[in-house]
């Protein structure tokens, strides 16, 4: 291994004091445009290296991202002059009250597999007969191609709007 490889152990409990003293402060962004002000923001800090530890994006939660910083200024100068972000708030974020955002929920496991008929039971194509095409169980999504169509279109629908009425291990 190269020197460059080990870690000075004096260096790594100063930046883990550093971190401990972190702060969670909310940035406020223009709706709907979270996922590029997290992208921005990130790249911002990591150039002109502000002591900016994390920045994440909140599921369901619009128009805020949360950055984990040193201080507000170090939050605060990352997220100046960025695109869409609008400013950071003044006092800091207790973790406790973010927390159930942040941490991933438990999913319900996905019973839609590929090839498997169902029925759609919401408007507009409620009762009709499908075939699932493909399943994007991040984005709790199906794509499915209606049975009795003339021609075969691909319709994006939620995972809740269908039901399984035929397995594709029963056709076998």
């Amino acid at each position: 291994m190269k020197t460059e490889d080990y870690v000075d152990n004096e260096d790594f409990a100063k930046q883990e004091e550093e971190k401990e003293s972190s702060k969670l402060f909310a940035v406020r962004t223009a709706a709907n445009r979270e996922d590029q002000v997290v992208d921005f923001l990130s790249a911002n800090a990591k150039r002109k290296k502000y002591k900016i530890y994390s920045v994440m994006k909140a599921h369901g939660m619009r128009g805020y991202i949360f950055v984990e910083a040193a201080s507000y200024q170090d939050a605060a100068q990352a997220a100046y002059k960025i695109p869409y972000a609008k400013g950071v708030l003044n006092s800091a974020i207790d973790y406790s009250e973010v927390e159930k955002m942040v941490e991933p929920s438990k999913q319900a496991e996905v019973v839609i597999k590929k090839n498997d008929i169902v029925e759609i039971i919401t408007e507009p194509f409620k009762r009709e007969k499908a075939k699932v095409v493909r399943v994007d169980p991040v984005k709790e999504e199906v794509v499915v191609n209606l049975l009795e169509a003339a021609k075969s279109i691909p319709i994006t629908l939620k995972l809740d709007s269908v039901k399984v009425i035929r397995r594709e291990s029963e056709e076998e």
